[in-house]
């Protein structure tokens, strides 16, 4: 059994809160490459030539001005022993990122009161036991120009693929520019009401072009993608053939009654930063 201090998680945590801001996964600065190298309506590349070129002249600044919610994903071995308070340190890591890093501070601590925390914390935390003496940490913040236009429906088995296709597609539809598109379209199909949610959440995780290991739902990453470049929404709205990076199928087994199907999109930044212990 390995131990582990909690301590170790908090100065993790403290790191990637700051790389996740302040630098565009590669991933993601490729996608945003090759769309723009087959973007043909002026307007929506001149937009793509200024991300790009924000993303090369930030010099340690935060991406965004919305330096989100952080949403920390920590897979845990076990075969891992973390002496401490692991919920504890994972915000004292977020509270010394946002402070160390000058992030903007979102949170509230009262969903309807509306007093801000000072510091981004609590964390939205998932947590995950897996093989072996590791653990790995993914940070993740989230915007809400972009969380907001996320969705979920609790569809009936007799909508099948066709109802599946179309929430997907009313979802990004009704988004529109609001998320700031190019977007990154989580989706989870299957579980419980919340467990699709948190599979379309971590389906942003994904590295860009990695397609879904069943070929089924490949193809229909690959189809769906291609709708929903259809739309024209385009660059921060301005029309053109790339509204959307990528998209990404998670799935697992559900009821016999059921289909859930939720969406979680991500902005262009589509931040995310992780690390192993």
């Amino acid at each position: 059994m390995r131990e582990l201090n909690a301590r170790a998680v908090a100065e993790a945590v403290a790191r990637l809160s700051i790389q996740a801001n302040t630098q565009l996964p590669q991933d993601v600065k490729a996608a945003i490459a090759a769309t723009r190298r087959t973007e043909d309506w002026p307007p929506a590349r001149e937009i793509l030539d200024h991300i790009i070129e924000n993303s090369q002249i930030g010099g340690g600044l935060p991406i965004c001005q919305d330096t989100g919610v952080a949403c920390v994903f920590l897979e845990i071995g076990q075969e891992v022993h973390i002496s401490g308070n692991l919920t504890q340190a994972v915000d004292e890591g977020v509270r010394r990122g946002y402070t160390e890093g000058y992030l903007r501070k979102s949170v509230v601590a009262d969903p309807l009161n509306r007093v801000n925390t000072g510091d981004n914390t609590p964390a939205m935390l998932y947590t995950e036991l897996v093989p072996g003496n590791q653990v790995k940490i993914t940070v993740a913040p989230k915007g809400f120009g972009s969380e907001n236009m996320s969705r979920i429906a609790m569809l009936k088995p007799s909508d099948g693929v066709e109802g599946v296709k179309g929430f997907i597609l009313d979802a990004v539809e009704q988004a529109g520019p609001n998320p700031c598109p190019p977007i990154v379209v989580g989706v989870g199909i299957g579980g419980t009401f919340d467990k699709c949610a948190l599979l379309a959440k971590k389906a942003l995780l994904r590295e860009l072009g990695t397609p879904a290991p069943l070929p089924f739902y490949a193809e229909l990453e690959r189809e769906l993608l291609g709708k929903i470049n259809a739309l024209g929404i385009g660059p921060q709205g301005f029309g053109g053939r790339t509204t959307a990076l990528a998209v990404h199928i998670e799935t697992m087994p559900t009821h016999i009654a059921g289909l859930p199907c939720a969406v979680n999109i991500n902005c262009h930044v589509a931040r995310h930063a992780t690390e192993v212990l």
